[in-house]
């Protein structure tokens, strides 16, 4: 965790906390830039796998012209598996081709994603994070990024609500 922070980036040490009615802020060192620097984009979403079905639902009744799907890396400046995955995922998806999902988990885990099972990072980033964030469908929400008083917000919207 960094200094003045609450909370650090795993999963696996918030999921038993209860943010109910609290404000959160949350930053990253590659996604946060990527909303922030797609100033032309006139919507946007964040997305993983565990929210890839309601993002998919939601392009699909948008009816969307053009969809760009951004992986941002690690620090906006290389590759990781999981984004490339995550985008591949939901573009199949979108066209209507099958994903061997469970083929995909172990490529993830034999590549970036083995820093999860390493002893010296259990601190930060426990093996747990791993299946939590490749938990598929857990969410049936999008999460857009809203731009509220100079300052992006994210929010959650449930199918009903959009």
């Amino acid at each position: 965790m960094m200094p003045g922070f609450d909370f650090g980036n795993s999963p696996a040490q918030i999921i038993n906390q209860n943010f109910t009615g609290k404000t959160l802020i949350h930053t990253t060192s590659a996604g946060t830039q990527g909303l922030v620097n797609a100033v032309n984009a006139s919507e946007l979403l964040t997305g993983s796998f565990v929210n890839a079905g309601a993002i998919v639902r939601y392009i699909r009744q948008m009816n969307a012209d053009t969809v760009s799907l951004v992986c941002m890396g690690y620090s906006a400046q290389y590759p990781v598996d999981e984004d490339t995955f995550c985008a591949e995922y939901i573009m199949n998806e979108l066209e209507g081709k099958p994903t061997d999902f469970k083929k995909m988990i172990v490529r993830l885990r034999d590549g970036s994603g083995k820093r999860f099972f390493e002893p010296q990072k259990q601190s930060f980033a426990p093996s747990k994070d791993f299946e939590l964030c490749t938990d598929l469908n857990r969410f049936n929400f999008i999460i857009k990024a809203i731009k509220e008083e100079g300052s992006l917000i994210l929010k959650k919207f449930n199918q009903e609500d959009y």
